[in-house]
């Protein structure tokens, strides 16, 4: 199978706000959502950050409906990194990581980041005093 795993951001009109978007990404595409972050208000415009997850072929006809909901979509193709040279392990980064990619490493007590868990959230990019997390677009 040729599986795939993206993450995409939605822009939508305040006539979408009200269309079960995610639903027919789920019930007609058989995707596995997983929404990252959500700005949605009614009469508004709305943001969907989602990663989705299933079948290449899937996602490729997922896209093709959502542009013609004249849905705008973005690709992320970003990712944070720790600069371990300006790391000086405080820990003031793990306290505002929502999915504990950041993490203590006990016994030695040193910050790890674990890749995988991030959701490219930037709060870590914020917090951290040495400007250790660092954006790699």
């Amino acid at each position: 199978m040729d599986n795939i795993k993206k993450t995409i951001v939605l822009n939508f009109s305040k006539s979408m706000v009200y269309k079960p978007i995610v639903y027919h990404l789920v019930k007609d595409y058989d995707l596995e959502p997983n929404i990252l972050k959500a700005s949605i208000n009614p009469n508004e415009e709305g943001l969907l950050v989602l990663e989705l997850k299933g079948k290449r072929a899937n996602y490729e006809k997922s896209l093709k409906f959502l542009k013609e909901q004249n849905i705008k979509i973005e690709s992320v193709e970003q990712e944070i990194y720790k600069n371990e040279d300006k790391c000086t392990h405080c820990g003031a980064c793990i306290n505002f990581c929502p999915t504990d990619a950041l993490y203590v490493e006990r016994p030695s007590m040193k910050i790890k980041f674990n890749s995988e868990k991030c959701i490219i959230c930037e709060e870590c990019i914020l917090k951290c005093p040495m400007r250790a997390m660092e954006l790699k677009v």
